[in-house]
């Protein structure tokens, strides 16, 4: 028997264990036996994925597994610990404290100690807390546990930076709807029947599955259940049938993407009626809220910016609306937030200043400021014309020093020009102001 098999989480593979007649959900019967039979995820798995690559050398490094539910995370690291011989734990974040975290790092160096490994698979990792998740960084430094980390949220906003440095982010991707109609496929050839859909409802199933392999066999499970003899549903007994729309567009696919550009081109062209069109459209389709709003949010910096200050805080507004009324009187706050952005003046003046000194600052390289803005706290600094000759602005006329504050070698870049729109406007006339004042005081490089 492999090793990978000695000690499996208690309940986690029990099907297998069972009567080959006894009741199985599908997804379990249809449970790849090996990665080969993993399907949508050809980028990681296929003859140059970055998985099979790595699995050809069989070791394997700590990795976070990053992608939507049903898409074979768990799956695929209970493969992988079958192919390097490791032993497979999984444990949940959830329901996982500190002391039980213990436990397991105590088991995986008593293994270590008989010269069998463990990958550690740790789901919904990113719920772990910062204390939590810094106790994994010793056993993954000494090799007691390879750690496979998944998650569905970001991970460079939800695992800390030490974490993150020491496993490789690995993407897994929503299921094609090639590769749903493979996994329906699969089922019908293990059950031995084909689905009684015509050909608008089973298009119809695909897209409500919205990439998840394993909502499509639940909906596939749910269908033969209620099916009688003879029946074939179209799509409106379908949709009676397993009580579930089908989305108007994929949320995962092109339609997804083609809706948050239109919206978005909508905002920046100032059509607010467009705007609602299209925010409406992905509503309707179950996208979700707040992913709309972080788009909304990027639009009020990108494309409105310091024409309308108060934008951003609308947005943000908005979004905290949304978390405390919820669906569906907070989608009104969101509707309110895009009219806002919409009718708001446009400029991308700080979006594009941003840009200019970002090139900026990574070509330029280490240039030190000005001695004379630097601070003093060392007499060997002060020797050294640290803070010599600095003009503290306060005590100037206008309260405008007039000083330069860019590193020598950099002459006085210019990188944000305000448009002549909105606040904007306001802002211009200030830097106006400030460029005469220093021409008037000889302090122009």
């Amino acid at each position: 028997m492999n090793r990978s098999s000695r000690r499996e989480p208690p309940g986690l593979f029990a099907a297998a264990r069972l009567d080959a007649d006894a009741p199985r959900p599908l997804a379990d019967k249809l449970r790849p036996k090996a990665l080969p039979e993993v399907v949508g995820q050809d980028h990681l798995l296929g003859p140059d994925g970055a998985l099979t690559r790595m699995l050809e050398t069989r070791t394997l490094g700590s990795l976070i597994f990053w992608g939507p539910p049903g898409t074979g995370k768990t799956t695929v690291a209970r493969l992988m610990a079958e192919a390097t011989d490791l032993n497979f734990e999984q444990i949940s974040a959830i329901f996982t404290g500190v002391a039980d975290l213990k436990k397991v790092f105590e088991a995986a160096h008593a293994r270590r100690e008989m010269g069998q490994g463990t990958l550690l698979f740790v789901d919904e990792i990113h719920r772990f807390n910062r204390a939590q998740q810094d106790s994994f960084l010793p056993v993954m430094e000494n090799g007691t546990i390879v750690l496979v980390g998944a998650t569905t949220e970001n991970p460079s906003f939800e695992l800390n930076a030490p974490l993150l440095s020491r496993a490789r982010v690995l993407v897994f991707r929503s299921l094609t709807p090639e590769a749903i109609e493979l996994l329906l496929a699969r089922a019908e050839k293990i059950e031995g029947k084909a689905l009684p859909l015509d050909a608008n409802a089973r298009a119809a199933l695909v897209r409500m599955a919205d990439g998840d392999g394993r909502a499509a066999l639940t909906l596939t499970e749910e269908i033969w259940r209620a099916v009688r003899k003879g029946e074939i549903f179209d799509l409106k007994k379908l949709q009676d049938v397993v009580q579930r729309r089908a989305p108007i567009y994929d949320k995962a696919q092109d339609g997804h993407y083609n809706l948050i550009s239109a919206l978005h081109k909508s905002v920046r062209g100032s059509d607010p009626d467009a705007a609602l069109y299209y925010l409406c459209r992905m509503l309707d389709a179950g996208e979700a809220p707040l992913y709309i709003m972080r788009r909304v949010v990027r639009m009020a910096v990108e494309d409105i910016g310091l024409a309308d200050p108060q934008a951003l805080a609308i947005c943000n507004a908005a979004k905290e609306t949304y978390d405390f009324l919820g669906s569906p009187e907070g989608e009104l706050a969101i509707a309110q937030a895009v009219i806002y952005v919409a009718t708001a003046p446009k400029s991308n003046a700080a979006y594009m200043a941003y840009g200019a000194a970002t090139r900026a600052a990574k070509e330029g390289g280490s240039l030190l400021p000005p001695r004379h803005i630097l601070n003093a706290p060392t007499k060997l600094m002060k020797q050294e014309g640290y803070g010599e000759g600095y003009h503290y602005d306060h005590d100037a006329p206008d309260a405008f020093s007039g000083q330069n504050y860019f590193p020598e070698s950099l002459g006085r870049p210019k990188f944000y020009d305000p448009v002549e729109r909105g606040f904007e406007r306001e802002i211009r006339k200030r830097l106006d102001y400030w460029a005469k004042l220093r021409k008037e005081r000889g302090k122009e490089p």
